[in-house]
């Protein structure tokens, strides 16, 4: 039996020698440094779709701009 997730669950994962902060909800997942509150975002309907590659892509180009 599998929990619902309805509400978000955040963990704090070591990548490198940053510290990030993971959040999991029901529109889809969140990766934020530590302390900074922008991020990637990545919505479940494009990683269903297929689309997960393309929306990373387009929102790194956006935080570049």
């Amino acid at each position: 039996m599998t929990t619902a997730l309805d509400k978000p669950l955040r963990r704090e994962i070591p990548i490198g020698d940053r510290a990030y902060t993971l959040t999991i909800d029901p529109s889809g997942l969140k990766l934020v440094e530590k302390g900074r509150r922008n991020g990637v975002e990545l919505a479940w309907q494009d990683l269903v779709n297929g689309d997960a590659a393309l929306a990373s892509a387009l929102q790194a180009t956006v935080a570049k701009g």
